[in-house]
């Protein structure tokens, strides 16, 4: 995984790790271990990163440099 990118991600926004941890609901320790790869990052606070920075996961993990986050499915508007 691209742990760069949440380093990045967070600095371009001008945030500090307790800011994004606030955001989580975690301690700055854990995000710490997160973002410099210590602890592998839970999909729910992923899918929560992604939200918090209006983005995709994939942007976040580096599987993709789009960094807009993808389309609503026409099927999740429909319920």
């Amino acid at each position: 995984m691209n742990i760069q990118r949440l380093r990045e991600i967070r600095e371009d926004k001008d945030l500090k790790q307790s800011d994004v941890a606030r955001a989580l609901g975690i301690k700055q320790q854990q995000y710490s271990e997160y973002e410099i790869g210590k602890r592998l990052i839970p999909i729910n606070y992923l899918y929560d990163l992604a939200i918090f920075y209006d983005t995709s996961i994939d942007y976040l993990i580096g599987k993709t440099d789009v960094s807009k986050p993808y389309p609503k499915s026409i099927l999740e508007n429909k319920r």
